[in-house]
């Protein structure tokens, strides 16, 4: 897939592209081609597809360690928001999944567990209907019930080269304030590895 715009011609790679999966694909390449229809010079766009930032808890790169690592979806309230995070995985993913469950129908991304997710560590008061979703999928699915111990546990379950994944699916009112709270926990527990 590339980014292509006719009149003053700019073509990038998606692999070049600031923010991974495809549906960022999709907006990064609109983005591009209203900024080219007003006129924006194509150093512009393409310096901006490739520097752009994401929003904090949304898929927000948080640090490497050893060879692992983090991403903060804590913003990832639901399952389709949750699809979206594993859809744009190309490594191996310790999945952090829990919270204040609203109806969850997990089976919406059974496929994409199946085939990206090495390991789910559940981080919630009651995580029995994800373990009950998943329990045929994942081998390895741990409960944890802070962010610190949900860090702790997947960084054991991890290796060089995967990607531990906070996009829980679910509310955060069973241990945190809200979601910003949860990522905020998230990003100072990675930290203290």
């Amino acid at each position: 897939m590339m980014l292509r715009i006719q009149e003053e011609r700019v073509s990038m790679s998606i692999y070049d592209f600031a923010l991974k999966g495809k549906h960022n694909n999709y907006n990064t390449m609109a983005a591009g081609i209203a900024a080219a229809t007003l006129g924006i010079r194509k150093e512009k766009i393409r310096e901006a597809v490739k520097n752009f930032h994401s929003l904090e808890h949304r898929m927000e790169f948080v640090a490497m360690v050893r060879g692992v690592e983090f991403i903060n979806d804590s913003k990832a309230t639901n399952v389709n928001s949750t699809w979206f995070a594993l859809e744009s995985m190309n490594k191996p993913t310790i999945l952090v999944l829990g919270g204040t469950d609203k109806g969850n129908d997990y089976s919406l991304i059974a496929d994409l567990v199946k085939e990206k997710v090495k390991a789910i560590v559940c981080m919630g008061v009651d995580n029995k209907k994800i373990i009950e979703a998943f329990k045929d999928i994942v081998p390895t699915i741990i409960e944890t019930d802070s962010a610190k111990k949900a860090v702790n546990a997947s960084f054991r379950l991890s290796a060089k080269g995967d990607v531990v994944l906070l996009s829980p699916a679910c509310a955060s009112f069973d241990l945190f304030k809200n979601y910003e709270d949860r990522g905020r926990q998230f990003k100072d527990a990675v930290k203290e590895l």
